[in-house]
């Protein structure tokens, strides 16, 4: 016992920031995962140290490359491994693996000599098995076999690739759930404009006229605005304050509540001017967002079968909570924000909303048990734990659902109107997605990219400038991309620096913790970093059929 206590202490020292982030459970869902990296370049042990030194379960490098000379000094597998006196070089999978691994010895590390497309026609189920595949530098035909393979499987792909001074990004998953989106600036759920019936008794408890001075002013700021909530209604005919003037004249009317000495100087009480600072907080209403309302009224809450996943299950069970149990409402999330009182009031407050959260979650896991049960499965397969995590949170659910590869690679629901939209700007980022898809296409061509030997930069620019043009002509594409686009990736010869390796290393490491521990919004399709300017966006590349469905309207044959 000792043991595993110093083991846990140790632990928690070693993760402390992260586990302020995402929580133990955040962190057990990393120790779990088993994440698939194919090809060990600059950038894929760039991803990996950003997910072996937060602890991640075990990861598996896919590189049936040798480690060769422009691997050094840009490269951890590269470091002391190239032997050039005997010319045998170490395989880059197992030379990565050994050496991330010595980060953290918590860090399963594995290897496989081997291509991925050699693995995708011998034993395309072995990628079924990871949490996460990541690949890295990979050429068009082998990047759209391995997603197809994953997609059909659920398995969510992070595509990444260095080329120059651009990176780039695109998550394929056909749905990921967000219990924990952690919004910025989230609004506090305090119900002041529809109290729960142990808030209404609790607020009643006080009597600010008749306090001493030291209660007085260490009351709680929500308790004061609740009191004088109850003045307002009695004269606006049970109305909140809805504009600017009412909301100014409600002020006043806490304000005129401030004690005053014998010589009627006002006391400088704190609380009453936290109240009166807290006055939009407290009266923004109680309502479930429309992004919540769409998840709880998605089909795939209806029909819970066995297979069901837990997240839709207990949609439907806090559906089912709003439309009986909870008046319409969300159940009560139970956190009050930190505010100017003394222990014991502010304590007593904080127990109401909390035990109106615990008793909301017990009624969420009564219907759960209910859909479980009618699903033919053990009650026990969603934990308290679980529930009340999920209707702690319940107003910030999230789905994310991109779009396949295979459909955006699809000449038939290429969205146009998207892509000449963003290139009015002739600089927008847009422009290194298209000169990517060239580089691509050159590839397919030519089997090499564009300028890898300096002696045919000025040979490949003219094959390049069609490649791009046939690109725009296949998508009926009526946009311009500028000579110097052109130019530049041809002098970038496929180059993977190792400045750009290391800041996508970062955002891509990022993307796949959110995507392991289902916290935070990972973004949805398409990631560019322009090292050249420093600046980044994200392009949805939305398909045109689904635009269409959007807008109501149905695809023409």
């Amino acid at each position: 016992m000792a043991h595993n206590a110093t083991e846990k202490s140790n632990k928690e020292q070693r993760y402390d920031r992260q586990l302020r982030l995402w929580g133990d459970h955040g962190q057990e869902a990393l120790e779990n995962a088993h994440v698939c990296l194919i090809n060990a370049t600059a950038t894929g042990t760039e991803i990996l140290k950003n997910l072996v030194l937060p602890g991640i379960g075990a990861f598996t490098i896919v590189d049936g490359h040798k480690v060769a000379g422009e691997d050094v000094g840009n490269n951890y597998s590269s470091i002391g491994k190239v032997n050039y006196f005997c010319g045998l070089c170490q395989n880059r999978a197992q030379a990565a693996a050994e050496l991330l691994q010595e980060l953290n010895n918590d860090v399963s590390g594995n290897f496989v000599e081997e291509s991925p497309d050699k693995l995708l026609d011998n034993d395309p189920e072995f990628f079924h098995r990871f949490s996460l595949v990541i690949g890295v530098q990979l050429i068009e035909s082998t990047c759209l076999r391995l997603a197809s393979v994953l997609w059909n499987a659920g398995v969510p792909f992070l595509v990444c690739k260095t080329y120059g001074l651009v990176g780039y990004m695109r998550l394929a998953v056909k749905e990921h759930t967000v219990i924990e989106s952690h919004p910025d600036n989230a609004l506090e759920d305090l119900r002041l404009d529809q109290p729960f019936a142990e808030l209404k008794n609790h607020i009643q408890s006080y009597d600010l006229d008749n306090m001493e001075k030291k209660d007085h002013s260490h009351t709680p700021w929500v308790i004061v605005v609740a009191k004088y909530l109850e003045k307002w209604y009695s004269e606006h005919n049970h109305q909140l304050p809805k504009n600017y003037k009412e909301k100014e004249a409600f002020r006043q009317l806490i304000r005129e509540g401030i004690l005053k000495n014998e010589n009627g100087v006002s006391e400088d009480e704190e609380n009453f001017e936290e109240a009166i600072k807290n006055v939009n907080t407290a009266f923004n209403p109680t309502k479930i967002p429309n992004t919540v309302q769409e998840i709880l009224c998605s089909e795939d809450c209806k029909n819970i079968t066995a297979q069901t996943p837990a997240y839709w299950v207990m949609a439907q069970a806090v559906k089912e909570f709003v439309e009986n149990e909870g008046g319409g409402n969300l159940p009560v999330r139970g956190t009050i924000p930190d505010m100017i009182a003394d222990s014991e009031k502010f304590i007593r407050l904080q127990n109401v909303y909390r035990e109106k959260a615990m008793q909301d979650a017990l009624l969420v896991s009564k219907h759960v048990e209910s859909l479980l049960q009618s699903a033919g499965k053990s009650p026990a397969s969603i934990s308290e734990q679980e529930i009340r995590l999920f209707c702690k949170n319940a107003a910030f659910l999230r789905v994310v659902r991109c779009r396949s590869l295979t459909n955006e690679y699809s000449v038939e629901s290429v969205n146009k109107d998207e892509i000449t939209s963003c290139m009015d700007s002739p600089d927008s980022e847009m422009v290194l997605y298209l000169m990517l898809r060239s580089v691509d296409r050159f590839f397919q061509q030519h089997s090499r990219y564009p300028g890898v030997y300096n002696y045919q930069v000025e040979e490949d620019i003219g094959k390049l400038k069609l490649c791009v043009n046939s690109l725009l002509q296949e998508y009926g594409l009526n946009v311009n991309v500028k000579d110097e686009y052109i130019h530049e990736f041809c002098r970038y010869g496929a180059s993977e620096p190792h400045t750009v390796a290391s800041f996508l290393g970062g955002s891509a490491a990022q993307e796949a913790i959110k995507i392991i521990t289902h916290q935070f919004v990972p973004f949805n399709n398409t990631f560019i970093y322009n090292a050249m300017s420093q600046t980044s966006t994200t392009f949805q590349l939305r398909g045109r059929e689904k635009e269409m469905r959007e807008e109501g309207l149905e695809r023409e044959d």
